[in-house]
């Protein structure tokens, strides 16, 4: 396991409101079990946004239910000791790898396997962040999980950067 020194517990929904991690559970699975036969996917992203000496980070679990729309719920941190955008970058992967780490683990202590989960990272093939791509995403792929990254990484670049 990777940072398992904490878990992600606050989370805010623009639908729910403010959440612990068994309301987000709680939440997840009702907006799942109201339409069982449909296509789903579970997203996890993050991204972050340097200020001063600290950087801000926001992690999201988008719950998307294919071309029928989604909820999601959001979570936010701040670091102090991150000054350069590698930094951010690795951290950003690691707080998306605990909290799909953690959402797994919550999902099969209910006993329920069959769950289509990604990781979105906001890195692509512009900008300066195209020199971490095989890094980042050979980091992620290594863990276990699917991964995408810019311009199909929304979960990261759009649902949590509306929210750093």
């Amino acid at each position: 396991m990777i940072m398992k020194d904490f878990n992600f517990n606050e989370f805010r929904s623009p639908t729910h409101g403010k959440l612990d991690f068994d309301g987000v559970l709680e939440k997840l699975l009702g907006y799942m079990g109201v339409a069982p036969g449909l296509e789903y996917e579970l997203i996890i992203g993050t991204d972050s946004m340097p200020s001063g000496h600290e950087a801000e980070f926001v992690s999201a679990i988008v719950v998307h239910r294919k071309n029928k729309g989604g909820i999601y719920f959001w979570s936010k941190r701040h670091e102090t000791s991150l000054h350069t955008l590698r930094d951010r970058i690795y951290q950003e992967a690691l707080y998306s790898l605990r909290l799909a780490e953690q959402l797994i683990e919550n999902l099969r202590a209910k006993e329920i396997i069959d769950y289509n989960l990604t990781i979105h990272v906001d890195v692509g093939p512009n900008g300066e962040t195209k020199k971490l791509i095989n890094e980042v995403v050979g980091m992620i792929k290594g863990s276990g999980f699917a991964v995408k990254t810019k311009p199909d990484s929304y979960g990261a670049s759009s649902v949590a950067d509306r929210h750093t």
